[in-house]
C-alpha cells in the first residue's frame, strides 16, 4: 500500500488476489438516490465481485424511525451481521456500484460497531467491471456468524447533541452535499425539506474526496479539507443529507490522522425537515487566509 493512500482503502489488485481467504468478508453495499436511476439489488443479482455478499442499508437500519438508514440498535446490528456470516474478527472489504459514495458509510458503521479490520474498495464494482475483473451472480452462503459488538456510542451525534454543538460551536461541521443543496440554489432531493445549511457549517461536497471514482491521496485529502476552511487540529462533526455521504468526509478525516470526529447520523434528512432547528442559506463564509 502506498504511503500517500489511505490505509483504509484497498486496491482491486490486492483484493482480487485475497478472495476466497476464510477470513476475508466483500460486502456489496451499493446504495442510489432516486435521481440515480440504478437498482442495487438489480445489480447485484446481475453481477457482483465472487463471494461478495448484499448489505442492504435500508434494511440493516433503525426501523423505528422514519428517517432513512439511520443507525440500528447494537444487538440488531450484531444479529443481521451475524445472519450474514460476518464476525467483526474478519476482514471486511465493503464497496459500493459509482466507486466512492456508499461504501464509506457501511464502513463506518461496522467500525462503529466494532470491527477493526474494515476497508473500502478503491474504484468500487465499476471500476472493477472496467478492468475487466471476474464476476459472478450466485449467492454466496457463508455459515452464521458471531459479530459481538463493542459499540462506539459517541461517535454518532443525535439532534439533541447537534442542537448543541450549533449553539455553542464546539465542533467544526463538515457538510457533505453539494454546494447547490448548501447555499440553497438547488432543490433538496426529498419532499418536505427546508433548504440550506447549519449556522457555523462548512460546505465539503462528496464528490471532491475521489477522482474517476478513486479515493484522493492523503496530500490531496489535506487539501481539500484545508481549503474548505476545517482545522484538522480541532474536533469535526460529519452531515449529509442522511448519513451516507458524511462518511466520506469521516474516512477522509480518518485516513489522515485525525480521529475526534463524530458523524450526524440523522443529517439533513432530520434537520432540514423540522420547523424548529436554525437554517442560513447562501455560501460558506470565506475562508480566512
Amino acid at each position: 500500500m502506498s504511503e500517500s493512500k489511505s490505509r483504509f482503502v484497498v486496491s482491486a489488485d490486492w483484493l482480487q488476489a485475497e478472495l476466497g481467504k476464510p477470513d476475508l468478508r466483500v460486502l456489496d453495499a451499493s446504495f442510489y438516490l432516486p435521481a440515480q436511476k440504478r437498482d442495487a439489488d438489480a445489480e447485484y443479482a446481475a453481477g457482483h465481485i465472487p463471494g461478495a455478499i448484499r448489505f442492504d442499508q435500508d434494511k440493516i437500519a433503525d426501523h423505528s424511525t422514519s428517517l432513512p438508514h439511520t443507525i440500528p440498535s447494537r444487538d440488531y446490528f450484531a444479529t443481521e451481521a451475524g445472519r450474514l456470516g460476518i464476525s467483526e474478527k474478519d476482514r471486511i472489504v465493503v464497496y459500493d456500484g459509482i466507486g466512492l459514495f456508499a461504501s464509506p458509510r457501511v464502513w463506518w458503521l461496522f467500525r462503529v460497531m466494532g470491527a477493526k479490520n474494515v476497508f473500502v474498495l478503491d474504484g468500487g464494482l465499476d471500476g472493477w467491471k472496467a478492468e475487466g475483473r471476474p464476476l459472478e451472480t450466485a449467492t454466496p452462503s457463508h455459515a452464521p456468524a458471531v459479530f459481538t459488538p463493542d459499540f462506539d456510542a459517541s461517535r454518532v451525534v443525535t439532534l439533541d447533541s447537534m442542537r448543541d454543538i450549533v449553539s455553542s460551536g464546539a465542533m467544526q461541521i463538515a457538510d457533505a452535499r453539494s454546494a447547490g443543496r448548501f447555499a440553497a440554489t438547488e432543490p433538496e432531493p426529498r419532499a418536505g425539506m427546508r433548504s440550506g445549511h447549519m449556522p457555523g457549517a462548512r460546505s465539503l461536497p462528496s464528490g471532491s474526496f475521489a477522482n474517476q471514482g478513486r479515493f484522493k491521496s492523503l496530500p490531496e485529502l489535506r487539501q481539500t479539507i484545508e481549503d474548505a476552511g476545517i482545522d484538522l487540529s480541532k474536533p469535526v462533526v460529519t452531515s449529509c443529507g442522511s448519513g451516507i455521504t458524511a462518511a466520506i468526509i469521516t474516512l477522509a478525516l480518518e485516513s489522515l490522522g485525525h480521529h475526534d470526529n463524530k458523524l450526524y447520523d440523522g443529517s439533513w434528512s432530520e434537520w432540514g425537515s423540522r420547523d424548529d432547528t436554525p437554517i442560513v442559506t447562501g455560501p460558506p463564509t470565506p475562508v480566512k487566509a
